[in-house]
């Protein structure tokens, strides 16, 4: 290559990167223009975003309060719950025990009563129904004794109608 060749080249290669650089400065000028606009619209929200960041903050820190008075009540029931459901466990325990030894106590006076009454009804058997019983078979024969004896011998004529009627 000529040097008016390489010269031309070169000239052409530095228009393009003048070209070049005069597009880089254009856009950093727009790139100036809107990070300007995008400033003037934060700081235009600034304010904005300030209240509602104090009020945010102020929220938070309520919240924080309440959650910890909520908490601290939260485990004051609980405990209490806890120390409630220990006394009603002894006294359910307390009232299971007492009530298991007045049904063995109960089961006992039943035992006992069942059986003296058992008793009662054999010597009320043995000494009062067994007599009774023999008493009125001698009384039944000295009834019929005595039958025979003012009226004779029943007629067996009779007797049989009587067995008929009883068939």
């Amino acid at each position: 290559m000529d040097q008016q060749t390489l010269l031309t080249v070169m000239t052409a290669f530095v228009i393009i990167a003048a070209i070049a650089l005069l597009i880089q400065a254009a856009m950093l000028v727009g790139m100036y223009k809107a990070s300007r606009a995008l400033q003037q619209n934060v700081q235009r929200l600034t304010p904005k975003i300030e209240s509602v960041l104090e009020t945010s903050r102020q929220t938070i820190e309520d919240g924080r309060k309440h959650l910890a008075d909520i908490s601290a009540k939260t485990s004051d029931i609980l405990e209490t719950t806890r120390q409630q459901v220990h006394r009603i466990d002894e006294f359910m325990d307390d009232a299971t025990s007492r009530a298991r030894v007045q049904f063995d106590r109960a089961e006992m006076v039943l035992d006992d009563a069942m059986g003296r009454t058992q008793r009662t009804l054999a010597l009320v058997e043995r000494g009062i129904l067994t007599p009774i019983v023999q008493v009125q078979g001698v009384a039944a024969g000295l009834k019929s004794a005595i039958n025979v004896l003012l009226r004779g011998r029943p007629n067996p004529e009779k007797a049989h109608s009587d067995e008929e009627m009883f068939i």
